[in-house]
């Protein structure tokens, strides 16, 4: 078996088509059409994602393997995502995947997703020592992720409602921002107060998380508020954000710190399409200057959801020869670990 394997990776869990080259370690590239269709919707809608994959996904296969220089008949592997995600978006790359490792001969790696978040930070210097803690921060995940190797990983802390970037985004729809609102909210909050206005701060048992309380706090604040004055949202429009979005880090340093110290890591890493944002990026790094943990923030295309951590986590994958079988189907959930 070749122990310096290129191999076609692809992702589609959610709502961008994805396509990315490793050889023997290396990305060679990380190819992603993201769908416009959503933004009307003000959210993903299933149904029309899993159409705009089968759309894309050819086109996207193909300008990954000519921009790396690499012909179908050099591919060592085919690697997919399995899961967790939207299951008619997984469907399409699965299906996808099966078929063309069927066509020439191919084995199969199956990814999970959360888990590729994690092994992004493999994707280039400097990589985090084992063991370290990983917050991973996305839009269905709010996790705490003690990673003890490649694939030995445990979530100590999670979510017991809403994801942090749920969070995020539902605010922002109560705002009336266009979707993505998570982003928008980041982009007005560096010009506002975060201490303009204060938000509850949930409290859970151990290393977890919740957010629905802040999000209805939030709901019933802007109402109150807008009663006495309608342009309440327009005139006080950063300082709201930068108040949110403080809070809301808030709540994730809190837990993300007690877990250090519980269990006396040097090295942290934040994962996820959160992780893009730049208030929780300055909020870690501050805290390793405080402290002297050791901080790895992945570049910003390697946050959101892309198929260059698809394709780290193959490569370590065929290395152990772990590969799956064409009977594979996708996963809408699918724990890490699991």
């Amino acid at each position: 078996m070749n122990m310096h394997p290129i191999i076609l990776a692809i992702e589609s869990s959610c709502d961008e088509t994805s396509a990315s080259v490793v050889s023997n370690g290396k990305v060679l590239n990380n190819i992603i059409a993201s769908q416009a269709v959503h933004r009307k919707y003000g959210g993903v809608v299933p149904e029309l994602a899993s159409r705009a994959h089968q759309q894309n996904i050819v086109m996207v296969v193909q300008e990954a393997l000519q921009s790396a220089g690499v012909k179908t008949a050099e591919l060592d592997a085919i690697a997919f995502t399995r899961g967790p995600g939207l299951i008619g978006s997984l469907l399409v790359g699965v299906s996808f995947a099966k078929g063309l490792a069927l066509a020439h001969q191919l084995p199969l790696i199956e990814v999970n997703h959360m888990e590729a978040h994690v092994l992004a930070h493999f994707i280039e210097d400097p990589v985090p020592s084992f063991p370290f803690l990983c917050l991973t921060v996305s839009g269905g995940h709010t996790q705490i992720v003690l990673v003890k190797d490649y694939f030995t990983m445990e979530v100590v802390g999670e979510t017991q409602d809403d994801a942090v970037g749920e969070a995020f985004d539902k605010a922002a729809k109560i705002m009336d921002l266009p979707y993505p609102g998570g982003p928008l909210i980041d982009k007005y909050a560096q010009s506002g107060n975060p201490k303009a206005f204060k938000f509850p701060l949930t409290s859970m048992p151990g290393l977890d998380f919740s957010f629905s309380g802040i999000k209805t706090a939030f709901l019933y604040f802007l109402r109150d508020e807008m009663k006495k004055n309608p342009d309440f949202i327009k005139e006080n429009l950063n300082d709201i954000c930068a108040s949110l979005q403080h809070s809301l880090i808030t709540m994730l340093m809190t837990r993300f710190e007690q877990a250090r110290e519980q269990f006396g890591i040097k090295d942290l890493a934040i994962a996820g399409g959160v992780s893009a944002n730049s208030g929780l990026r300055n909020a870690v790094t501050e805290y390793g200057k405080r402290t002297g943990a050791n901080v790895f923030i992945p570049k910003f295309e390697y946050c959101t959801d892309n198929a260059a951590m698809i394709a780290i986590a193959a490569h370590y994958k065929f290395l152990k020869k772990d590969f799956t079988t064409l009977e594979v189907v996708p996963l809408a959930r699918m724990p890490i670990g699991g």
